[in-house]
């Protein structure tokens, strides 16, 4: 660490992130993670509770026999709690299981708040503070380094100050080489987690004194600062927030949040200059949808509509950003629709053009192209693909990669799952393809044959999916004739964009919206041009 005062942090993503609801990690998920982490320089990576579940085990012998791990400067933890009341440490299978792992660090969990200790575990407080006493102490004698997670710490404070205090006392008095205060709950206002943490701080001084807080009532992240503020040096969350119920508190905005605004050293500047990345990369492991709202690391987090906002951050970044974007390794997002004013479009248009003003004749082109796509019906928010390419084409650099000559679709519910077929020809200079496709209904089968079919000249599309599709009535006055608007969203590796297609026949308005994501994929690769 450098001479700013350090922060350290205790990744449990793997653990208790995985824990959220739609989360979900292979061991081939947590492998590459773990070696995607430790390149970050976090400090302990939490990796699941040996003996808990197959997975969980085939995972930590994993971990023992790579040459990955041990390479780095991050710690594997082990999770587990303490033995049960009236149980000896020795006689406990779950820290039999800590302490056979390949795990240098072990993280236990008991109880701090008298409510669980008689309403759960059914004991006295001197046995609950003898279990957190010898469980640290045994597994500490056996050569871990032990973390003790203080759960339901800020509940068990506001209720019993010295019992809250005690049990913390017990596990340092086991050797414990850091406790953590637990919001297990997530409940716990700022200024609660301020008095718990300065009592602790003021009653002991363990070498690492760590907060926990769930998110439940939305203050995760809040609380996790106030704790630092007030003395804590260690945080335990996960990227994303990932989580039991609410999620944990968020690292992908903690960490900027630390070490960009309030000048403590968390993490090496490459990690925190790629925190995008990062967070988009985690959510793809999960297989988990990446909040685009996200603080610092969303798609809308540098996003711009306004007017008055564009022309203002265009001059002086610092007028509506709070941070440079590219500190976090995201990127400023001019956002064009028909609120827009002219330095939106011009600004958008520069990617292409970086000579264009606002005053070319251009801009003023595209501005009533927008204008009257959008009384049609057409949004382009939140599709900027099909945005770039309007652009290209006013702008006379629109090169389009192929012609869809013709198509076909039928649809027989009776048919089973495949229920849909769709026949497309396409042009490709003077080379032409016909191939067909089967899918679960007719939108479905019409993507499977245009990208068979256009595959055959740009492998490259079999590199991409559709990840959403959305349709929306505009004018629901014609009844079934009504003017829908369907919006798609592709994903290509890490990168994502959304294409709009409008008209009364929906078939005819995915088709629109599908051949502009299949364009941007070939002209990416190709041009550079979009995306």
């Amino acid at each position: 660490m450098s001479g700013k005062k350090a922060v350290y942090i205790y990744d449990t993503t793997l653990r208790d992130g995985a824990q959220g609801e739609g989360v979900h990690f292979s061991v081939k998920d947590k492998m590459l993670y773990l070696a995607k982490i430790m390149e970050t320089g976090v400090h302990y990576i939490e990796a699941g509770w040996p003996g808990s579940n197959p997975k969980d085990d085939e995972f930590f012998n994993r971990i023992a026999s790579s040459e990955t791990i041990g390479s780095g400067m991050s710690k594997i933890a082990a999770f587990g709690s303490t033995c049960r009341v009236g149980e000896e440490p020795e006689n406990s299978e779950i820290l039999s299981n800590l302490l056979s792992s390949c795990a240098p660090a072990v993280t236990i969990f008991g109880k701090a708040w008298k409510l669980h200790v008689k309403e759960v575990l059914r004991t006295d407080h001197r046995e609950n503070w003898r279990m957190i006493r010898e469980s640290v102490r045994f597994l500490s004698a056996g050569g871990k380094e032990v973390f003790f997670d203080a759960e339901h710490f800020f509940d068990g404070f506001a209720d019993d100050p010295d019992f809250a205090l005690a049990c913390l006392e017990a596990a340092l008095e086991g050797g414990a080489t850091g406790v953590v205060l637990c919001d297990t709950n997530g409940g716990a206002f700022p200024d609660e987690i301020r008095k718990g943490v300065l009592a602790a701080g003021k009653a002991f001084v363990p070498r690492y004194l760590g907060i926990h807080a769930h998110n439940d009532g939305g203050m995760a992240v809040a609380n996790s600062l106030t704790a630092v503020q007030a003395g804590a040096n260690q945080i335990q969350g996960s990227w994303n927030g990932f989580g039991e119920r609410c999620g944990n508190a968020n690292l992908s905005t903690l960490v900027p949040w630390l070490q960009l605004k309030l000048g403590y050293q968390v993490l090496g500047a490459e990690t925190v200059n790629d925190l995008s990345h990062l967070s988009r990369y985690v959510a793809e492991l999960a297989n988990y949808p990446f909040d685009e709202k996200q603080p610092f690391v969303g798609k809308s987090a540098f996003a711009h509509k306004a007017g008055m906002h564009v022309d203002a951050v265009i001059k002086n970044h610092k007028t509506f950003e709070h941070i440079d974007p590219s500190a976090v390794g995201n990127e400023r997002r001019i956002l064009v629709s028909e609120q827009s004013g002219k330095a939106n479009l011009c600004q958008r248009m520069k990617k292409f053009q970086p000579e264009i003003t606002k005053d070319d004749p251009l801009v003023e082109k595209a501005m009533d192209r927008i204008k009257q796509a959008e009384k049609e019906g057409f949004q382009y928010d939140t599709a900027e693909g099909s945005l770039d390419l309007l652009l290209l084409d006013i702008m006379g650099l629109l090169r389009r990669p192929f012609v869809l000559e013709d198509y076909h679709v039928w649809s027989d519910p009776l048919r089973g799952e495949l229920d849909s077929v769709a026949v497309v020809k396409v042009r490709v200079g003077d080379r032409s393809e016909h191939i067909a496709g089967e899918g679960d209904g007719p939108v479905h089968a019409l993507d499977k044959a245009l990208r068979r079919t256009l595959s055959v000249f740009f492998p490259i599309i079999e590199e991409s999916e559709l990840s959403d599709y959305k349709v929306r009535v505009i004018d629901g006055s014609h009844g079934t004739g009504a003017t829908v608007r369907v919006v798609v969203e592709t994903r290509w590796g890490l990168r994502s964009w959304g294409t709009v297609g409008v008209a009364t026949n929906i078939l005819r308005a995915s088709a629109m919206a599908l051949l502009d994501a299949l364009y941007i994929v070939i002209l990416s690769q190709s041009e550079g041009k979009t995306g």
